[in-house]
């Protein structure tokens, strides 16, 4: 019989594995599976480090360590992910939310002068609804739709709106883009892909291998996607809404070009954390 193992010898040995396979921040990555495992806090594995792991849960403990060094990306294997503070579910075929993105709900709601007007929102290609779901709690008397070519995309983003209390503001349907919408919307809300199509291979492992390649794609150039939707911005936006897209790190420029021969009028481009031009707002012109 194996003897058993500490906290602090799990954690070892976990962030070994996944050093060795080149994660990047190996040990945080192993605590937090540690965690997950243990259905604790960080705080918990520091003070009862040389507490033994019972063998079931160092068992799956090691599983799931096996899928992280296959750079399976960490959220996938919890299932959760942080975004604007809203804890989200997350899996395979939905790409998992980053910290950039909530550069879009920053600009999005810089654009609006009363949080209390009964807004009408649309996230176009949703995934997981983190944008739409972020701005919906921020924006109490708004309602809005987001729309996804993924079924499992649809159905995640279904249930964190019930998971955030959010469902009865929120509707989720699948759709090619904007095909089947029609009214007007105050506030237009993408992440679309915008990765070229020649870079995808040298992605990250996590995200080249595991997440989804549509929403990832965005064509030789990586800006097929605005071109598609530059039109639909005018035809969906009402007089005074505004449209905030998400945009690659070198297309700021590109995008804003692509909008404003479409007619549209590019009022801000929005920098993330790291300085980087990340996000582009429009409205009619």
């Amino acid at each position: 019989m194996p003897r058993s193992v500490t906290c602090a010898e799990a954690l070892a040995d976990g962030a070994a594995v996944l050093r060795a396979a080149g994660v990047a921040n190996a040990r945080q990555d192993a605590r937090l599976l540690l965690c997950y495992v243990l259905g604790c806090g960080i705080e918990t594995i520091v003070g009862r480090s040389e507490q033994p792991v019972a063998a079931d849960r160092r068992d799956r403990y090691r599983a799931l360590v096996a899928r992280r060094a296959d750079r399976e990306p960490l959220a996938y294997i919890t299932g959760r992910r942080e975004f604007w503070s809203l804890d989200l579910a997350v899996g395979p075929g939905v790409l998992d939310p980053r910290p950039d993105s909530e550069t879009v709900v920053e600009a999005a709601l810089a654009s609006i002068a009363d949080r209390q007007r009964p807004l009408r929102l649309l996230d176009i290609g949703t995934g997981s609804g983190c944008l739409l779901l972020a701005l919906l709690a921020e924006l109490p008397e708004a309602h809005g739709v987001g729309v996804d070519a993924g079924r499992a995309a649809v159905a995640v983003a279904r249930a964190n709106a019930g998971r955030t209390g959010l469902d009865g503001r929120a509707c989720f349907v699948r759709g090619d883009w904007t095909a089947a919408l029609d009214g007007r919307f105050d506030l237009i809300v993408s992440n679309p892909p915008y990765i070229r199509s020649a870079d995808l291979a040298g992605l990250a492992p996590e995200v080249a291998r595991h997440e989804p390649r549509d929403a990832l794609d965005g064509g030789q150039d990586g800006l097929d996607a605005y071109r598609s939707l530059a039109p639909e911005l005018r035809r969906l936006l009402t007089a005074d809404g505004h449209a905030v897209l998400e945009v690659g790190f070198d297309q700021a420029k590109a995008v804003a070009g692509i909008l404003v021969s479409g007619g549209m009028r590019v009022t801000a481009v929005h920098r993330d954390l790291a300085g980087v031009d990340r996000c582009v707002v429009a409205s009619l012109a």
